[in-house]
């Protein structure tokens, strides 16, 4: 199955995460498909902290690929922010 979920990059104590489209049995750091965005927890001032590529999240929901818990929640702010 493919699934949509977070990729951890960054240093100790300063997380970065991609958003990447991947096959379940790959290690959460492993080999992806595609990555579609990027989500930093630690952004500050006028820093980016959310950004989904969403003709592409579209696309891959559209053929079926499943979106983690935590993807979920971070498209729902995305679309919120959006309006």
């Amino acid at each position: 199955m493919v699934v949509i979920r977070l990729s951890r990059g960054g240093s100790k104590g300063r997380p970065f995460f991609n958003i990447v489209v991947t096959d379940k049995r790959e290690r959460r750091d492993g080999r992806f498909i595609e990555r579609i965005g990027f989500y930093n927890p630690i952004a500050r001032g006028g820093e980016e902290s959310l950004r989904i590529a969403q003709d592409r999240l579209t696309y891959w929901k559209g053929v079926g690929a499943q979106a983690s818990p935590t993807v979920e929640r971070l498209i729902n702010q995305a679309a919120a922010k959006a309006v």
